[in-house]
């Protein structure tokens, strides 16, 4: 089985409270709020496993979540052998209902059977009979037989007439909600820009001047979407990375072009599961999941993971077989939304969403113990048809493959960009991929949200092995490999023509400048 499986089975011999949380290699995001962000709190969630940060733009003000990304930084600073991504998530183009008549004291109560009229007037102060909605085109985006779900499917309205400036329903279940609740139109393209006023304010003066790692954007619907972020954030947030949020169909529909165009992507599954029938969003998870793979772009699986925990101790069984499902089907990331967020158990949370992570990990060990089989799967599907391989990608893959030969612990890359980094991360080889950086930023997005990677930051200029020489200190302080064991090493160098030519090597570890 060679040495790496070797390693990895004596890790799973050990009891999985003595495990540190950086053997998994799936990803685990956390969303901040309340319950967990106070500088002790982080610093558990860090120790627990988590990888990034995420920061709901739903909610708050650039005050309250600066204060916020102040204290996770300070906590990750704690944990120097770990970086810490962090992601700013979009509130984007959501549809709401509006404000009550005070008599309402802030919530109706709906009867199955009823008529109910929804108003484009959002100045309108509503009741049980009539109230408004932020959305525009509601009059010519549904038409009688539609469907509009509110407040996250707990209330259906189903559509029996349109007029100029309203639409008329009937309820299809008993319902009590309140003011501002989210509204979904199923099987409907919501013709609302994928940035708002909002959303670009956040960008602009968030987002950029305190350097996010990462990006989600909510309700991407084609690679244009994915091209006006980037014009939004310009030269000066030209590195932040752009995870697409996949929430309707249309998304759906031009899934291939916005994978094309996005950096990342995330499968999240709340109003996903609105916008199209819920039993269709497993399918739609593993079909992303796999395409995401076959690209080398890392996927993210989000919302309810572990719900019942924002409550509970501990998670359903059901919950349990989410997560793992998500790693078995190949996601680089699994997310924690409310249960950090403002549940009472943050940091149990994401403790069980990590030994749960190991666990599907090991299984998939276990049917395949040298990793060959998922990693030539991918590689023969990059070369159908007559597609010629980038270097980048044919030095990428040839690393991951000479890991596997020679049951290499690591693959250290040298990562000016982390492209190489997330090209060898697409195998999810069992060999750790060690990234050595110069940039900061790089370090927390490699590990941040690419599989089975570990980032190690330096400022040594690079040239005569020193870099190599942190990968391999790094290794070792990590109990990875030792002096005289064999890993791969990828790195690029210039020729006499000043052009970048790959070098893909097998070192021996040395406490000695390598040559």
């Amino acid at each position: 089985r060679g040495r790496t499986a070797a390693l990895f089975s004596a890790r799973i011999s050990q009891p999985q409270s003595d495990m540190p949380a950086s053997t998994k290699q799936t990803k685990i995001f956390c969303t901040m709020g309340p319950a967990c962000w106070d500088v002790d709190m982080v610093e558990q969630l860090i120790h627990a496993g988590m990888n990034t940060a995420r920061f709901n733009f739903s909610h708050g003000d650039h005050e309250g979540h600066g204060a916020c990304l102040k204290r996770v930084r300070e906590a990750a600073a704690r944990v120097p052998d770990r970086n810490i991504g962090i992601l700013l998530d979009t509130k984007g183009p959501e549809i709401r209902t509006g404000f009550f008549k005070p008599e309402c004291n802030n919530k109706i109560h709906i009867k199955k059977g009823a008529t109910v009229e929804l108003t484009t007037d959002y100045s309108f102060k509503g009741d049980e009979t009539k109230f408004a909605c932020t959305y525009d085109k509601l009059p010519s985006s549904v038409r009688p037989g539609s469907i509009i779900l509110i407040a996250d499917g707990s209330l259906v309205l189903k559509v029996t007439e349109c007029k100029s400036t309203s639409v008329m329903c009937v309820s299809e279940n008993d319902q009590s909600i309140g003011e501002r609740k989210n509204m979904n139109l199923p099987n409907v393209k919501v013709e609302l820009p994928v940035l708002q006023e909002k959303d670009i304010d956040d960008l602009k003066n968030f987002a950029v001047p305190h350097k996010v790692d990462y990006v989600a954007a909510s309700f991407v619907q084609s690679a244009a979407d994915i091209e006006f972020i980037r014009k939004t954030l310009g030269p000066e947030g030209k590195d932040i990375k752009i995870i697409a949020k996949i929430e309707n169909q249309e998304g759906l529909d031009k899934f291939d072009e916005i994978l094309e165009a996005t950096d990342g992507v995330m499968v999240a599954r709340g109003d996903l599961g609105m916008e199209i029938p819920p039993e269709r969003v497993f399918k739609e998870q593993k079909l992303m999941i796999k395409k995401c793979r076959q690209k080398g772009k890392p996927v993210v699986v989000a919302t309810q993971m572990l719900e019942s925990m924002i409550i509970n101790p501990r998670p359903t069984r059901a919950e349990c077989s989410d997560v793992a499902n998500a790693v078995l089907d190949g996601a680089d990331a699994v997310m924690l939304s409310g249960e950090t967020a403002n549940g009472n158990f943050p940091r149990e949370a994401v403790a069980i969403m990590a030994r749960t992570c190991r666990r599907a990990e090991e299984m998939m060990l276990e049917a395949d113990p040298s990793g060959y089989e998922e990693i030539f799967k991918l590689m023969k599907l990059a070369k159908e048809g007559s597609h010629k391989m980038d270097l980048i990608e044919s030095a990428a893959s040839s690393a991951v493959k000479m890991a596997c030969d020679i049951g290499a612990p690591a693959i250290i890359v040298l990562s000016q960009t982390g492209e190489t980094a997330r090209l060898l991360a697409k195998f999810h080889p069992v060999a750790k991929i060690i990234a050595v950086c110069s940039d900061v930023r790089i370090a927390n997005q490699v590990e941040g949200y690419m599989c089975n990677t570990v980032s190690v930051v330096t400022d040594s200029p690079r040239g005569e092995g020193r870099h190599v020489m942190v990968g391999f200190e790094a290794g070792k302080k990590k109990g990875l490999f030792k002096d005289g064991d064999c890993v791969i090493a990828v790195h690029t160098m210039r020729n006499a023509d000043n052009v970048k030519q790959w070098a893909v090597r097998i070192l021996n570890v040395t406490s000695k400048l390598p040559l």
